[in-house]
């Protein structure tokens, strides 16, 4: 693998240096777009630069993480209060000063598509300028956004004691919110909290002077645990003890950390000094460092320190040269630029220009079209989409004050110019107006545009704009030159606005516009001649163009389609033409044209899938193409979303300048490059890389499931993609531990251009956070890697713990020796071990060969002269060695067997030694049939199938289905009795009221007797007996209701069933359906790999006889001195070699076709068996179904609805 330069880079990044006034504050006003008035705040900045923070005239405190501004900005280009109360306000200070010069404005985010701002109006200019620089510092201070896991927790505990309450004491609230939201997980922290004696009641605040770092990490590590640390501190030397001694943690360092690619002399092995310096600046328990030991809190801390960044800061740092040709760099560029969303209805936004050149992209897209106002001003949008429009100036002006905030290098302005020749004069004008020095309109005098040429390097073009746009050139004699001068100012003019009126009439719809391409698409497909007519060949006749153009056609909608608007690019106008120098966009031709031709500075866009067809069939002329001139590639049109991750991580190297240097072998003309090469490049060692996932700190606030994937991106034999994730870690987004099996890269052929990508993903899919690292940066050992998020912004806490392994690659068969060399002392003490241990094999088998030759001798001859007749007119046996002998597990030894042929002579009847089993034992081939395991004809069983992904998520959307009408039951259910309860309720009131009124009669009929005199009793018994009956009808009226309501509750219940019934069989076909297809998948695949056994089995049985037969000719060489002799003996062996191959494969192919045929009937068995339960589970779920109804019937047969109700199971 690559190792480090020649010489050691002196690290040039700065930390950051907070000034006093920042620390002290300033006054200022602050406001934003939804403030009525401004609020007077102080504002400050805390000593390490970790937080921007205000305190108010409540003394209620906010804050802004520095790593999440984007921009600041002051004078011209601040945010103006509007007219009013706000404004008034905001007039502090000097009045002669405009407000927007004592303005601050903060831009910031997490997204760059999502900025919001913030203002902070002072007293002065300079203070606003001051304030303005420094922030902006701060924000872009790479060492920052590259920090070590200890400084993010010095962050968070800078943010926890600073933001304070209105009485200057930290709520434990923010505590808790910081770290968790789920209920479970904030019990989690206020355990943590309540381990270091803080109390976690609602209200409870902190003093901020006693709550120091120290108590804020014991905090952290009682919340994380960190046991996989601990573990890693006791595999180094701390099992007896909990201490690591100074020698122990040294060995771990020179062991673990240290990358084994760095020369030893330039970067030396830690020595016990350093060891001990790291052990007096982490560890903190009391008399622990002075005595040379380390705690696991120590350990810990050193892990998360600087010392054990992912990434050396050197990397970080401007380390590469800058004086080399443009085309020797890769390039920080964007497409589309403007948009802030979707490629087709997505919202364009000049802030998008700011962001993007802010982060160091050095090449931006300008989509130029005629603006449709009044004032003719040019506008950039996506044509031919519902994308929004923005001014041309507007960009213009945002690109000249952003351009170079964050790099110096150049800027190059990638024009797709659909405008007339007016308004391209007007943004013409624009660009010399707004840029003035800064836009390169002149070569520069060492570097001409001539041919054979190179293009200048970045350094020389330092804070200038390179505008890359079409180039109209004049080859003709005078009076052709005032004929297109003349056709510019004309005719050209009035088909710009025809095009551009055709434009705004068309429709919105890809399809119309594919449909009548203008002539410009068409020839670009083909590799016309470009507007600057090359005299070094010619153009097509009109013959040829007929000829092409009936093959052309089927083609030319497609690439339309894939190219966008690219093709449809106005001609060039006279004054854009003249800010165009070293980049000049042409069609490409051909390889061998640009070649021919040696123009550096023209440079060839393709569309993803052109470059990629270019690529598979001329990968080397096009990495020569690229050595001389540049090459643009863009996303096809079709492309509608932004998912490349990969440019984030590698541009970030080299101080975030936009610009990285190429290996050599992509830069050297004397050096050859295949992309698609296997084999080591020349001059690079190829490397392997192992990644262990062990744990995750912090990945979420919430209660969830996470994994992590790990893949690797560079040369396609390098590329490694959805091929490695650790298993998934349940309910746990605070400290989930992985603790998987190294991934290995085995082989990285080149790792100057490959990256490792580790992404942390929600059960769901959705990214938590990632981090792209390239291989060759990457530092080895224990490592805190800190996550981005998709824009490659730090994600604060969230971290994952790994550990990487980095080496020379060794391929498998030369392991040995590369370990023989690397420690020759081990090796040699390793094999006289294993010697010694085989030497009592020896002497077993030396005496049972002896006693094996002389029984031979005794049964073949009879008599004490044979042996020497036989040892001496047949070949000598050798003996063979004893690491063959006992190679193999069940190896039998078999005695040498010697006949005496019928004329006396003696010879070899067969010798068949270490026999394994095999298909044709009687051979002696060491080889074993996988034909014969019976495992291979097993089949996949139903059961494992319903494992798979396709059939789990047809289920998972059926429950789904199941879920959500159990909800809709129960609420139904739930209302009926309601409704029921009412029903009775207002008859129990009807019927207390008649039992009233007839208590009321009765009373006034028995007065009514004793007025009359008449019988008492008589009233009485009458009384009675209407009472009797009114009870009696009330009785009846119940029993009726509750009827009524069981037959209706009963009849939904029914309902319900069936509609859970109707879920069941709507999805029984395609679960089975699934099955099908997955089952017809996985037998197709199982024949398929009783074929691959057989191939393999072939193979290895034609390697071995092929080795077994080589092994007879040098037998029969030594053996056989006559030549003629010898010829004719390896003619038979050869023949009897090939026809023993023959039928061996012959064996193979009946093993293959028995096998095959036992398979067909057990795979016909699993299919029947499949149809067999897809019927049985149909009629088992009419059976389940028409119980429960039969079931639910008989017990509301006879019993009453309330109680019924309330315990009859659904």
């Amino acid at each position: 693998m690559a190792g480090a330069k020649p010489g050691v880079h002196v690290v040039q990044l700065r930390p950051i240096i907070v000034p006093e006034c920042l620390i002290k504050g300033n006054k200022f006003i602050k406001w934003d777009e939804s403030s009525a008035i401004g609020v007077p705040v102080t504002l400050k900045v805390d000593p390490n630069g970790y937080i921007l923070f205000w305190k108010d005239q409540n003394k209620e405190m906010e804050s802004l993480d520095m790593s999440l501004i984007r921009d600041t900005r002051t004078g011209k280009y601040a945010k103006v209060p509007k007219e009013g109360k706000l404004k008034d306000t905001c007039m502090i200070g000097q009045s002669d000063v405009p407000v927007e010069d004592k303005t601050v404005t903060v831009a910031y985010g997490s997204e760059m598509t999502g900025i919001s701002f913030i203002n902070f109006v002072c007293s002065s200019r300079d203070t606003a300028k001051l304030w303005c620089d420094e922030l902006l510092l701060y924000a872009y201070n790479l060492l920052a956004a590259n920090c070590n896991v200890l400084t993010f927790l010095e962050k968070a505990h800078t943010k926890i004691t600073h933001v304070l309450d209105v009485n200057g004491r930290i709520p434990v609230k923010n505590i808790v919110k910081m770290f968790a939201t789920h209920r479970d997980d904030k019990r989690r922290v206020e355990k943590a909290l309540e381990s270091i004696n803080i109390q976690t009641g609602k209200h409870e605040t902190i003093d901020p002077n006693t709550f120091s770092f120290d108590m804020f990490f014991h905090f952290y590590r009682q919340l994380v645990g960190r046991t996989e640390v601990d573990k890693v501190f006791d595999e180094s030397g701390a099992k007896k003890k909990p201490i690591l001694t100074v020698n122990q943690f040294w060995q771990f360092l020179n062991r673990e950390q240290r990358d084994p690619r760095l020369n030893e002399i330039l970067y030396p092995h830690c020595t016990p000094a350093m060891a001990q310096e790291y052990i007096s600046k982490y560890e903190t328990k009391v008399g622990m460092a002075e005595r040379g030991n380390v705690t696991q809190e120590g350990f810990l801390k050193f892990l998360m320190g600087e010392e054990n960044n992912v990434v050396a800061p050197e990397l970080l740092d401007l380390s590469q040269e800058m004086t080399h040709p443009l085309a020797h760099y890769f390039i920080n560029s964007s497409h589309n630029t403007y948009l802030t969303g979707h490629q087709l209805t997505g919202r364009s936004s000049t802030e998008m220009y700011r962001q993007v050149l802010l982060s160091g992209c050095r090449c931006i897209e300008l989509d130029c079209w005629d603006g449709r106002n009044n004032d003719e001003e040019p506008i950039i949008t996506h044509g031919y989409t519902m994308c929004t429009e923005i001014y041309f100036k507007e960009v213009i002006e945002a690109i000249a004050e952003s351009a170079f905030k964050t790099s110096e290098y150049p800027v190059i302005l990638s024009f797709e110019n659909h405008c007339s020749p007016k308004q391209q004069a007007k943004m013409a004008s624009h660009c010399r107006n707004i840029f003035g020095d800064l836009l390169l309109t002149e070569c520069l005098d060492s570097y001409p545009l001539e041919l054979g040429e190179g293009l200048p390097p970045p350094c020389a073009m330092m804070r200038k704009i390179i505008v890359k746009n079409k180039k109209k050139h004049f080859h003709h004699n005078k009076a052709q030159r005032e004929r297109v001068s003349k056709q510019n100012s004309t005719t050209k003019y009035e088909e710009g606005e025809e095009k551009e009126q055709r434009r705004r009439n068309s429709s919105l719809s890809p399809e119309n516009s594919v449909e009548s391409p203008d002539q410009d698409t068409t020839n670009e497909f083909i590799g016309p001649v470009e507007e600057e007519s090359d005299t070094d060949h010619s153009e097509y006749d009109s013959d040829e163009e007929e000829g092409v153009k009936s093959e052309r056609d089927g083609k030319i909608a497609k690439y339309i389609e894939e190219k966008g608007t690219a093709g449809r690019e106005a001609e060039a106008g006279l004054e854009m033409s003249e800010l165009v120098n070293y980049i000049q966009p042409v069609h490409f031709h051909s390889f061998d044209t640009s070649e021919k031709k040696q123009k550096s500075y023209e440079i060839s866009s393709f569309v993803e899938t052109q470059a990629t067809s270019l690529l598979k069939e001329n990968p080397v002329d096009f990495v020569n193409y690229n050595k001389r001139q540049l090459s643009r590639i863009y996303p096809r049109g079709t492309r509608v979303d932004s998912s490349n991750f990969l440019p984030q991580g590698i541009f970030e190297y080299n101080n975030r300048s936009g610009y990285v240097l190429k290996p050599d072998f992509m830069r050297r003309h004397d050096r050859r490059f295949d992309p698609f090469a296997e084999s080591t490049v020349d001059g690079i060692v190829a490397g392997t890389v192992y990644v262990k996932v062990i744990s995750g700190q912090m990945l979420s606030d919430k209660k969830i499931n996470t994994y992590v994937e790990v893949d690797m991106y560079g040369l396609p034999t390098d590329t490694v993609r959805k091929k490695y994730k650790t298993k998934t870690i349940m309910n746990n987004g605070i400290n989930p531990v992985y603790d998987e099996d190294p991934f290995i890269f085995k082989k990285v052929v080149l790792p100057n251009l490959a990256v490792i990508r580790l992404a942390v993903y929600e059960e769901n899919g959705k990214m938590l956070g990632h981090r792209v690292l390239t291989v060759q940066g990457l530092r080895p050992g224990y490592r805190h890697i800190p996550l981005r998020n998709e824009f490659n912004l730090p994600l604060n806490l969230q971290t994952l713990f790994v550990h990487i392994c980095v080496k020379d690659f060794v391929p498998d068969d030369m392991e040995l020796l590369a370990a023989a060399l690397i420690n020759p002392i081990a090796y040699l003490s390793e094999l006289d071990r294993h010697t010694k241990q085989l030497a009592i094999f020896d002497e077993l088998d030396e005496g049972s060969n002896d006693e094996g030759e002389k029984e031979e001798v005794v049964k073949s001859n009879g008599n004490a002269s044979s042996p020497t007749k036989v040892v001496t007119n047949s070949s000598p046996i050798k003996k063979e060695p004893t690491a063959k002998r006992f190679s193999g597990g069940d190896h039998q030894q078999v005695s040498t067997k010697i006949s005496i042929n019928s004329d006396g002579s003696t010879g070899r009847e067969g010798v068949t030694i270490h026999q394994m089993t095999s298909i044709n034992s009687e051979n002696g081939l060491q080889f074993k049939c996988k034909l014969n395991d019976p495992s291979i004809i097993e089949p996949t069983s139903i059961e494992k199938l319903k494992t798979l992904k396709p059939y789990l998520k047809i289920t998972a959307k059926r429950d789904k289905e199941l879920e959500a009408l159990n909800r809709k039951n129960e609420k139904a259910r739930q209302n009926l009795k309601e409704i029921h309860e009412l029903q009775e309720e207002r008859l129990m009131i009807s019927q207390v009221k008649a039992k009233d009124t007839m208590e009321k009669s009765h009373a006034k009929s028995v007065k009514k007797a004793l007025r009359r005199g008449t019988s008492v009793d008589e009233a009485e018994t009458n009384n009675r007996l209407q009472y009797g009956k009114l009870v009696q009808e009330h009785n009846y009226k119940h029993k009726e209701l509750k009827q009524t309501q069981g037959e209706i509750f009963v009849d939904m219940c029914k309902d319900q069933f069936k509609a859970e019934l109707d879920i069941h069989l709507k999805y029984h076909t395609p679960i089975y359906d699934t099955l099908r297809m997955l089952l017809d998948i996985n037998h197709k695949n199982h024949v398929e790999q009783i074929i691959e056994t057989f191939e393999m089995d072939s193979d290895e049985l034609k390697k071995e006889m092929e080795t077994r037969s080589k092994l007879e000719m040098k037998r029969l060489a030594k053996t056989i001195k006559d030549k003629n002799e010898l010829s004719r003996t390896k003619r038979e062996s050869q023949s009897k070699h090939i026809k023993m191959v023959v039928n061996e494969i012959e064996k193979l192919k009946e093993i293959l076709n028995s096998k095959q045929e036992e398979l067909t009937p057990i795979l016909g068995r699993v299919r029947q068996e499949l149809e067999r339960e897809k019927d049985e589970m149909r009629k088992c779920l009419q059976e389940q179904y028409e119980e429960k109804c039969r079931r639910l019937t008989e017990q509301f047969r006879d019993v009453g609805f309330a109680k019924e109700s309330e315990n009859t199971p659904l």
